[in-house]
Order: structure tokens, then sequence, then C-alpha cells
């Protein structure tokens, strides 16, 4: 018996630029931007389920996060997830690579990022040359500043995941407690940290192809 929850459906608008984006036939990369908690990582599951899994990967960006022990060399511990925390040109060089693939060409592999030891792991994804459709998710895809410029210029079209603060801070008080945090380590690490990213990500919200209201 599966146990796991049904994925939410996806918006009609959503799932008309969706099957435009595929209508050519070719390799695409489709960017999720949003806010931490923002439901990005469930929208990629849904969008991957609607594609298929024999024509869709997901290739999150939290798979560049920095190692905890060079974040520590570095003094950026207590910053986890800010844009200097992630390896930004290891991503945007990944980007690359997945836009020039060749159907004839060898799989390239992605890290991703565990969060249950709170480390990336490399080589855990595998796109195949076959597969037409790369979604990629994450905080800083429009961000315009150092290496991350380029992210946004590799994607074929970039959605930016829109939902109501409240609901998604507390989302991510649950996720942070889940994780080892008590409640009030919790709401202090959203309040620090992520709240501060999360104004940074909205204002790249007018760079968006797209806003998908999503809860």
């Amino acid at each position: 018996m599966n146990d796991t929850p049904p994925l939410p459906a996806l918006p009609a608008d959503a799932l008309a630029r969706l099957h435009a984006l595929l209508t050519s036939g070719q390799r695409k990369l489709l960017g999720l931007i949003g806010a931490p908690g923002a439901g990005k990582s469930t929208l990629a599951a849904a969008l991957l389920e609607a594609v298929g899994a024999d024509r869709a990967q997901v290739v999150p960006m939290d798979g560049f996060h920095l190692a905890n022990v060079e974040l520590q060399r570095l003094g950026r511990a207590t910053r986890k997830g800010a844009p200097d925390t992630f390896d930004s040109a290891g991503y945007v060089a990944l980007l690359q690579r997945l836009r020039e693939q060749r159907a004839d060409g060898d799989i390239v592999y992605a890290p991703e990022f565990r969060r249950e030891i709170e480390e990336p792991i490399a080589g855990a994804i595998a796109v195949l040359p076959s597969t037409q459709l790369v979604i990629t998710e994450g905080n800083y895809l429009l961000h315009d500043v150092g290496p991350w410029a380029g992210a946004g210029r590799l994607l074929d079209e970039a959605w930016y995941v829109d939902i109501d603060d409240a609901v998604r801070e507390e989302r991510l008080v649950r996720r942070h407690q889940q994780f080892g945090r008590s409640a009030e380590e919790a709401r202090a690490w959203v309040e620090s940290t992520d709240a501060p990213n999360a104004r940074l990500i909205a204002a790249t919200r007018t760079r968006a192809h797209h806003v998908l209201a999503w809860s």
C-alpha cells in the first residue's frame, strides 16, 4: 500500500505553458523560482508526473549547496541558504552542459541535496541524453549577482512560484523541526536567515516569464 499523498493538481495555465514548451520536441530547461517553503519541489514533482519520467528529469539547485565543512571555513554556516553559500558557478556550468547535451551523447550527472544529513551528494541524479525536459528548481535562478546572473539566460522558461508568506513560513518552521531543530530554533532560523533570503528572491519575480499561484 502506498501512503504517499497524491500531488496537487497543476493549474490550467501551467499545463498550457508546459504543453507549449514541449511542442518542438527539443531539449528544454524549465526553471522554478521561489522563496524557501514556496512548494517548488512539490511543483517540480507534479510537473514530472504530468510529463512522465521517461521524458523529464528534476535537477534541483540545492545540490550545489557548499559542504558544511566549507561553510564553516568561510564563516557562512549560520547563513546557509544565502546566495554565497552555493557553488553558483558550478550550477551554471551544469545548466550549460544540459543545454548542450546531445541526443547521442553521454549521461550528465548532477548532485542532490540530502536534508537528512544536510549535505550535497555528487552524481546522484542522472540526466539521460533522451530527456526532453529538465526541470530545475531553486531560490536564485533569476538572481543577477555574480555567476548567478548566467543561470536565467540558460532557461527556456522561468516560473516564479507565488504563495502566501504566512503559509510558507509555517511550512518552513515545520520543516526545520522535522530535521532536528526545536520550535524556538526553527522560528529563529526562519526570521534570521530564511526571511532575508525570501526578500531577495521576491525582488527577482519580475524577471520570470510566468507567475504561478501555488499552495
